[in-house]
């Protein structure tokens, strides 16, 4: 029988995704001017906007690592492409008209920031599940190539929807398409290789043998107190 490579298949499918996850938080910049002029708001009060979502991503990531922990790369990538996808939809329908629409726009684009949060927690489990040690590197490069594709083809694709259709449909087109994607994800992908019924034995055992030794024994406790305190830490956070 030949050794399958389904592990390679769903790498794939992260690639797209991590390209949808930068189209997701790029669209509303490169449609913010029509945005701002239909909510009557300043580059300011827009420059809120935009950092509501990087503020809900970045204080999410631990508590995303420890969702992804508890339900699986599958549930969570899941969750999170609905997530963010209904979220992508509710930014192009709050009410210019609204009283209080700027501050329903920056909560809106903050817990969208929460949603897209599990991306890279589901899929560093998933690499770590599925990927012997020697392969992880290529499987992370796929997934931070998604991110080059997002990045460098959100700007022409969101300009030419917005100027045939409305800044509007960018976010619904966004959302149609996390949707999708979270249903191939969802009935394709699974949390380990032993649980897919189209991995063979032979890149089962692939897999196997190329993963790390596990220590046995009583793991030591996490030195959180030396992490915080690290000035290295810091510098590379900061950075």
């Amino acid at each position: 029988m030949m050794k399958s490579r389904v592990r390679y298949l769903l790498i794939m499918l992260i690639f797209v995704v991590s390209a949808v996850v930068y189209i997701d938080r790029s669209n509303i910049s490169i449609a913010g001017t029509y945005l701002a002029a239909d909510y009557h708001i300043s580059k300011v009060q827009l420059g809120w906007v935009f950092s509501a979502f990087l503020l809900g991503y970045a204080a999410f990531q631990i508590p995303a690592g420890w969702v992804v922990g508890k339900l699986g790369p599958r549930k969570t990538l899941t969750l999170g492409l609905i997530w963010w996808s209904v979220l992508s939809v509710v930014t192009a329908l709050v009410p210019p008209s609204m009283g209080g629409s700027l501050w329903v726009l920056i909560a809106v684009r903050f817990v969208l920031g929460m949603g897209e949060s599990v991306a890279y927690p589901s899929s560093n489990q998933f690499i770590a599940a599925w990927f012997p040690t020697q392969e992880r590197g290529k499987a992370n490069g796929w997934v931070f190539g998604g991110v080059g594709l997002g990045s460098g083809t959100a700007p022409p694709l969101v300009a030419l929807i917005v100027y045939n259709y409305g800044w509007h449909a960018v976010f619904y087109i966004s959302a149609v398409i996390g949707l999708v994607i979270a249903a191939i994800w969802y009935f394709y992908a699974r949390d380990t290789p032993a649980e897919h019924a189209s991995v063979t034995n032979e890149e089962k055992a692939h897999i196997a043998a190329g993963m790390p030794l596990k220590i046995e024994g009583v793991m030591p406790p996490v030195p959180w107190k030396k992490i915080f305190t690290s000035v290295d830490v810091w510098c590379t956070a900061l950075a």
